[in-house]
Order: C-alpha cells, then structure tokens, then sequence
C-alpha cells in the first residue's frame, strides 16, 4: 500500500485501542500481555479540509482522502532484544514499518496492569529504546565483521561503509540511536540495506486518562513532551480511550460533541496529521466528474513519478501534467476561472509536485 507507521510499546499502554480507533478495525484490546501477538493492520484516512473546498468548486463524484496504513505491533518486555516474551516477533515487525509511533502510558488505572507494576513513562521509553539499541547493535556488529574482513582482504570500496559501521558501534554502544549517530541522508542510503530500527522516525504519543488529569499525571505527561524535545522528536497527547470512543458515534454527533469542547478537531486528527508529517508525505489532488482523490507521495516526487502513483499507463505515455492549487481554487471560484487567470501551467517530467497542487496528467495513447 505505501508507508507505514507501527505502534510499538509495553504491553497494556493502550496501542491497540488506539489502532482500532485510528482505522475503525476489532483489534483485541484484553487486559493481559501479548494480548496482540500477529500485528493488525488497518488504514487510517488522513482528514485534509482542502478536500471539501475543492469538491465546493468542481463538478466532481466521490471523494477518496488520503490513508496511511497502520501496523499494531505486539507489545516488547525487557530483554526482547534476546528473545524475551515476544520479542523476536516484535523486531522483526518493526523492521518493516517506516516510522514509528510509541505510545507511552501516563494514564493510572487499578484494573489495566503494568507490565511493570507502575507507571513510568520515561522508563518505559528507556525499556523500548535499550532493547531497539541492542538488536541494532546485534544487526552493525554481524555487518561490521562482514565487511572489515572483506576490506582488509582487499575491496577498498566498501571503506566507507565499513567506517559509517564503526561509527554506528560506538554510538549505539553509548545509547545513541542510528536517526542520531548518522543524520546525514547519503550516508543512511549507505547502510540502508541494514534496516535499522532506531533509524526510523518517533512519534511519543502520551496516552492519558480519559477524566480529570491530576498534578502527578500531568507531570508524566510533560516528562513525555520533554522528553521528545530533547531527543528532537514530535509528541502528542491524547487519550486512546475517549478517542476509541467517540468513534462509535455517528459523524453528525462527533462534530457537535468536539463543537461542545470548544475544539475543531480530535486528537486522532492530530495524530494521523502528525504521523504524515513524520513519514515525510505530501497530498496532490486530481478530480474530475467521477472522482476527486487525494493521492500521499513523499516530498520531492517528480510529475512522471505522480503520474504512475495514479496508474503506471500515465508514466510510461507521459507527456505533460497540468497544474494548478487549491489555493488558485480557491481564489478564484472554478477551474475555468482559474485558467482564465493564466493561473493553470503545463508541467513536464521533471516537475517537483508541491503540497496541495491539482494535476491533470495527459499521457500519449
């Protein structure tokens, strides 16, 4: 399908039932660890208002948003980094996804069990983050000798890899996640093919109850936000209870609900917005009488790659793409007034597709 974001945590912080809420799918959500054992997965519809804007002003059938699939991933222990609960599983799973979402639970309750028997945000971040170091540490110790030995034995070309790797030892044998050891891009395409875990981007998500917060959870919660802060990551905090369900609710009741609160928007809202941002995806639009479909592509894909996102046919005949925004849409009322303007462009192959642009890709038969 495209990117994806899993869910990771300790057993019991709430992963699952903010899955479900997220892609409105029946993960179980039962009170005991490893309660998810296979991860589900779901997709989640990215809310994008610029949606109703266009179909306001173009003769248009459905409306298709963007998604963004979702993995719920088994919960992790300490020691899964050696084969502890389920953590072989959980790893590799993990390995597959392309961005991270790491609930961490603020929220108090007698009747969830900890793993732990308390709850500790920061620990249990510390937990996950320790165990991910170590499997990826496992993973550039294997490719270090690998390689060192194949450079000594005479392939100099594979130096620089082998000193990105030395690198990489040192720095996650100091707690230092591979996002932060190696930043630069060319050099992470340099170790790609490693699939490190702690490479992928983290969203901190602080999981709080769903009444009152008092002093202590507020506190956790602000440990969380530092927390990401500090090592340059997004946080939100929302809680997955409330959100599972308000999504039970018919659409009308929702909206007048989040009205009631003095709020525009859930914190799902803000969760799958926040998780697009971390995946690094924009939206571009094509609509016409049949359809209006938002369509999620990484920043800085070119028109001919747009093109074949829709179908591989508008690629490989590609010609032009017509190009105007939701902005210029806006602005002036219809797609004929639009052009009228001088505002519509032909664009070629090369093209770098902008947030928010309508394209209509002519391709030769």
């Amino acid at each position: 399908m495209g990117l994806t974001a899993g869910i990771i945590g300790l057993p019991n912080v709430g992963k699952s039932t903010i899955f479900n809420a997220l892609t409105s799918c029946c993960a179980a959500t039962e009170n005991y660890p490893f309660c998810t054992i296979d991860p589900n997965h779901g997709i989640a519809a990215v809310p994008d208002d610029r949606l109703e804007k266009i179909a306001s002003r173009v003769v248009t059938g459905r409306i298709v948003p963007s998604f963004l699939e979702i993995v719920d991933i088994a919960g992790l222990v300490k020691g899964a980094s050696q084969g502890e609960g389920l953590g072989n599983q959980f790893l590799g799973h993990i390995k597959e996804v392309d961005a991270v979402m790491m609930v961490c639970r603020c929220f108090s309750d007698r009747d969830i069990i900890h793993v732990d028997g308390t709850v500790s945000p920061l620990r249990d971040i510390e937990i996950i983050e320790t165990e991910l170091i170590l499997k990826d540490l496992e993973t550039v110790e294997k490719a270090l000798a690998r390689h060192a030995k194949a450079v000594q034995t005479g392939n100099k070309a594979l130096a620089p890899l082998v000193t990105l790797l030395e690198k990489l030892k040192t720095d996650l044998n100091n707690g230092i996640p591979a996002r932060a050891s190696i930043p630069g891009t060319e050099d992470r395409r340099i170790v790609a093919d490693l699939f490190l875990i702690t490479m992928k981007p983290v969203l901190y998500v602080a999981n709080r109850s769903d009444d009152s917060i008092d002093a202590e959870e507020q506190r956790r919660m602000d440990a969380v936000t530092e927390y990401a802060v500090s090592h340059g990551a997004q946080s939100i905090a929302l809680s997955g209870r409330i959100e599972a369900e308000i999504m039970q609710l018919p659409v009308e009741e929702r909206e007048e609900y989040y009205r009631s609160l003095g709020i525009s928007e859930s914190g799902l809202a803000r969760l799958v917005r926040s998780l697009y941002s971390l995946l690094g995806l924009i939206t571009f639009f094509t609509v016409n009488e049949k359809e209006l479909h938002a369509w999620p592509v990484r920043r800085g894909i070119t028109a001919v790659d747009a093109a074949g996102t829709v179908h591989s046919d508008f690629a490989k005949g590609f010609v032009k793409a017509d190009v105007y925004t939701t902005d210029d849409l806006s602005q002036f009322g219809s797609e004929t007034a639009v052009r009228s303007a001088g505002k519509m462009r032909s664009e070629g192959r090369d093209y770098v597709v902008q947030d928010g642009d309508i394209l209509f890709f002519r391709a030769a038969p």
